[in-house]
């Protein structure tokens, strides 16, 4: 069902014959390929081959697929192949294969472009810009030229922005064969690394982890009020440990949950709204995050298991925030949850829950205790999914579940792929021209050398760039444009690209352009817009908690552990404090005054005992759980007065609620 689903969300062709056999060969060969160079098996073999060779192999597939798979519009025939097509997927074939049988004697000869390499990367070019703007759309195509032409006409670009030109034939020689551009870490990381997780994540589905998740949210939560939304944000997190694409999470999820929480009582926004958030938090949910986080490892050059550990508290506080909202949001509309009759058994649902837990162990335990590459502990793990998948009855007779599971893996692969060859592009593009050292100069002049004023000009670029934008080449672009500016000033290295991660990924859930907003409303057909802005409140620590954790390496667990400890539960109770804040109820509905004086005793409680400002920050967690403790208490006594019947309103806090609802019922 999420296969066919995606499938149709993405617009992909239903081809045929010997056409349809021919994509599905393509889309087969990029993760078996894959898995061949990721096990090591060439050096297992005695094969020299270098890793630009696959990479260019991988580019050839990948390429050669999306020009049979993809229509170029949505009112192109969707069971026919026109001429072109199957031209530019010959192309796209060529100049990936070009690279994978050549590319030794193009680093002999790599400063000396011939015109047929001239050629082959003119044409690379233009494949990967026509293969952008059929996946992801005109913003990527769009970036992608101007950065092109910047290398290019870079001296006509006034003050601090101008620079020297690049002749063509330099520029397209060194972004087609150059290892820091086309063939360089995005495309790597995503055909080595990547790829292994998005290969896990599919053999997961196949042997049915997606709804056994579902049943596990649904009968641990489901009797709660509110019950269906808690379900979404469950089942989102879990199913983003194994997806880690925002868009992906919400159009596989959303067909359910989302009509789920409007039968219940939630507004079409609201119950669209918190499916984006859960969904575009499946990104920062460790143990496996989406493919920015291991672009990430690689740019620091440290093990991707330490950007995992640090991203586990504010990923917490992320989903802690949403579920705190969607409690209070079920209280104050007087929802209920399922009842008993309805929840699967729990005891039973436990017990085949090998289904899930077991790979994840394997994976947890191959990655984090044994310490193995993360390629390896994904291909691993992937391969141990699909060999316990033959313990089960209904697959064990039949390997099209295996074929099934292996071409969804390589339909996933193409947006992605597609999207780090421009990344590398981009990254060969800054490196050719001089670029980042030009802005990140420029934003830290802009900035003054304060630190938080960078931060925010920092944010505001991510979120722009962001629009529109996977978060992996918004990442990417980011990493080697601003980061640097970061660094200048001493921040963290691991902190600064969380920062920068965090605020490329919360673009999805930002108005005026959220990709995964907009797809949830799109379910429903609920209003983009209002969506987009419940969206926003619904993240909102994601917007906070990255300022913090660049000035305190406790959030990122970093430190003692009594540092840490009193971070993590005064960060607790300050991101409940905003939630009842945002929400306005608590017991019953409260005064404006008072959600304003809970929104800066939670924004106190937040600040960690550690860092530069540790007296400030016990200060303001001092004063933020004094003042939390006279507005809750003051709350606590007036809910109490109010259900007995002593007070018959409240002050400027909408209208009170002096009995249950009557809509308040059950499922």
């Amino acid at each position: 069902m999420a296969e066919a689903f995606h499938t149709e969300l993405t617009k992909f062709r239903s081809l045929r014959g010997l056409l349809g056999l021919w994509e599905k060969t393509l889309l087969v060969a990029i993760p078996v390929t894959g898995g061949f160079f990721v096990s090591d098996v060439p050096f297992h073999l005695g094969l020299a081959i270098l890793r630009e060779q696959y990479l260019g192999l991988f580019l050839a597939l990948v390429l050669g697929a999306v020009f049979l798979s993809v229509p170029p519009s949505s009112r192109a025939d969707r069971h026919q192949v026109p001429w072109y097509d199957l031209l530019f997927s010959f192309l796209g074939l060529a100049v990936g294969l070009y690279a994978a049988l050549f590319f030794p004697e193009i680093m002999r000869r790599m400063g000396d472009p011939d015109a047929h390499r001239l050629v082959l990367g003119v044409i690379a070019i233009l494949l990967i810009l026509e293969a952008l703007r059929r996946t992801v759309g005109w913003i990527l195509v769009g970036i992608g030229l101007f950065f092109l032409l910047y290398a290019r006409f870079a001296h006509f670009f006034p003050g601090e922005f101008g620079g020297t030109g690049v002749p063509w034939d330099r520029l397209i020689n060194y972004l087609y064969t150059d290892v820091n551009s086309l063939f360089g870490l995005p495309l790597a990381v995503t055909a080595t690394i990547v790829l292994p997780y998005i290969f896990f994540g599919q053999a997961l589905f196949a042997i049915g982890a997606g709804q056994y998740l579902t049943d596990l949210a649904v009968s641990v939560f489901g009797r709660f009020r509110g019950g269906p939304a808690k379900v979404a944000v469950v089942a989102s997190s879990l199913f983003g440990t194994i997806s880690g694409s925002a868009v992906a999470n919400v159009a596989v999820d959303g067909p359910i949950t989302i009509p789920l929480m409007m039968r219940t009582g939630y507004r079409p926004p609201l119950a669209a709204a918190i499916e984006a958030v859960a969904s575009t938090g499946g990104q920062i949910m460790p143990p496996v995050m989406g493919a920015a986080a291991f672009i990430m490892a690689e740019f620091l050059a440290i093990p991707y298991r330490e950007v995992a550990v640090a991203a586990i508290l504010p990923a917490i506080l992320y989903y802690v925030a949403l579920f705190a909202q969607v409690d209070l949001e079920a209280g104050k509309a007087g929802l209920r949850g399922f009842s008993r009759q309805e929840l699967p058994a729990l005891l039973p649902l436990l017990g085949r829950g090998w289904v899930f837990f077991v790979p994840l162990s394997i994976l947890v335990y191959v990655l984090f205790i044994q310490n193995s590459d993360a390629g390896d502990a994904g291909m691993f793990a992937a391969l141990a999914t699909l060999a316990l998948g033959f313990l089960k009855k209904e697959l064990r007779s039949h390997l099209r579940w295996v074929l099934e599971t292996l071409v969804s893996t390589g339909r996933t692969l193409l947006e992605l792929g597609v999207t780090v060859t421009l990344a590398g592009l981009i990254v060969g593009v800054v490196q050719v021209s001089g670029l980042g050292f030009i802005l990140s100069y420029g934003l830290v002049n802009l900035a003054g050398g304060n630190v938080l004023a960078l931060l925010f000009l920092t944010a505001i670029v991510s979120m722009i760039l962001g629009m529109g934008m996977p978060t992996t080449a918004v990442y990417v672009l980011l990493a080697v444009l601003v980061a640097p500016a970061l660094a200048q000033l001493a921040i963290d290295p691991l902190a600064a690209h969380l920062f920068i991660f965090y605020f490329g990924m919360v673009s999805m859930i930002t108005p005026p352009v959220c990709l995964a907003a907009y797809t949830a409303a799109a379910i429903v057909q609920a209003n983009s817009m209002r969506t987009g802005l419940e969206a926003t409140r619904l993240g909102i620590v994601a917007y906070v908690v990255p300022f913090l954790f660049v000035f305190s390496p406790a959030l990122l667990l970093k430190g003692s552990a009594v540092d840490v400890l009193l971070a993590a539960v005064t960060a607790m109770v300050g991101t409940v404090l905003l939630a009842v804040a945002l929400t306005g109820y608590l017991f019953r509905q409260i005064a404006t005054l008072k959600r304003a004086l809970l929104g800066l005793a939670g924004l106190g409680l937040l600040f960690p005992h550690v860092g530069p400002g540790i007296l400030f920050s016990w200060v303001t967690n001092a004063a933020g759980l004094a003042l939390a403790g006279a507005v809750l208490a003051s709350e606590a006594w007036g809910g109490f007065r109010f259900r007995h019947g002593t007070v018959v309103s409240l002050p400027a806090s909408g209208p009170a609620l002096d009995h249950d609802p009557p809509d308040r019922k059950k499922l």
